[in-house]
């Protein structure tokens, strides 16, 4: 009898690849991630290096650490504008209020659409998902007509409301349509104290606790009110934690909403301020980095102080099926 043997050319051949792509993964990763971090830390490094040239060599090589370097761009932006410390407390004021603001109303909307049940519930909850994928581009002039002047020209007139017309005889007395709010910093906070990826990153993260918890401050005496500040708010500052963070980097490096709503020099907040550090036919370019480099610190603090939550927050937002 005749034996059949097996080809082994191909099977070899296969495990010398395997061999040689365990020999190489690693290499190839770390030279794939070092290569990113390097692209990822060379605008903040660059920035540092240029912000501590004199005005003169701004644009002279060499790229590295600036020997002898000044601090004068440092007291140029602090001394030479007098309303610096003015915009910087600004963006404090608006960081901190919309921070707040948000980190309590999405939690309260994400509790909501996780343990009550009302009309319309899922419609809305799809509503908000869908708002997430619309541009910001899109809403500016809409949040800028509700926030300024309003929708309608000249309010909406009494007289000619349904059923209120027959009482309100006066042609003139109208209602506002517009918060009136232009060139304010109310007027920055107003559209930022919701957002719908916060009501549906605390939607998802309230959907996988146990419902016995609730059940239990139920038997106790505690009604929908006490449950959602005394057992659901404490056992989520991971969360809140999480979504404050990300919020208040957003706030603080925020550009476009600002520079639409804001007009008087006194109320911008830094990032628009710092763009009068620029010239119309020529800009300084150190002093332009160094005032940004007292918008950027504060948030690299944060990061790196808090760095765990931001990937916790990001890793554990699409864990539950809505």
């Amino acid at each position: 009898m005749s034996t059949i043997t097996a080809p082994t050319t191909s099977v070899r051949l296969s495990d010398r690849l395997i061999m040689v792509w365990e020999r190489l993964n690693k290499p190839i990763f770390y030279t794939i991630l070092i290569a990113w971090a390097i692209l990822a830390i060379a605008p903040l490094y660059f920035t540092l290096v240029f912000s501590l040239k004199p005005v003169a060599d701004a644009y002279t090589p060499p790229l590295a650490f600036p020997i002898p370097f000044t601090l004068d761009n440092y007291k140029t932006v602090i001394q030479s504008f007098n309303l610096f410390p003015r915009w910087l407390l600004n963006s404090i004021i608006v960081s901190f209020t919309v921070t707040i603001s948000r980190v309590l109303f999405c939690a309260m909307g994400g509790y909501a659409f996780a343990r009550m049940e009302f009309p319309f519930k899922r419609l809305l909850f799809n509503a908000m998902l869908v708002s997430m994928m619309i541009p910001g581009q899109v809403t500016l002039i809409p949040s800028f007509l509700v926030i300024g002047p309003g929708i309608l020209r000249g309010g909406l007139k009494l007289s000619e409301i349904p059923l209120l017309g027959s009482l309100f005889t006066d042609s003139k007395a109208a209602i506002p349509t517009g918060f009136g709010l232009v060139d304010s910093l109310a007027g920055v906070i107003l559209p930022g104290i919701v957002a719908a990826f916060g009501v549906f990153m605390m939607t998802q993260f309230y959907k996988s606790l146990p419902k016995e918890l609730e059940e239990a401050a139920m038997l106790d005496g505690l009604g929908r009110w006490g449950i959602f500040f005394r057992i659901v708010l404490p056992i989520s500052q991971t969360q809140l934690l999480t979504l404050a963070l990300l919020t208040f980097q957003g706030e603080w490096n925020a550009f476009m909403w600002p520079l639409v709503i804001l007009r008087t020099p006194e109320h911008f907040t830094l990032p628009i301020g710092l763009q009068w550090f620029r010239g119309e036919y020529y800009t300084l370019y150190s002093i332009v980095l160094a005032g940004s480099l007292f918008n950027t610190i504060p948030i690299l603090i944060l990061f790196f102080l808090f760095q765990r939550y931001f990937v916790q927050g990001i890793a554990t937002t699409g864990l539950k099926d809505v």
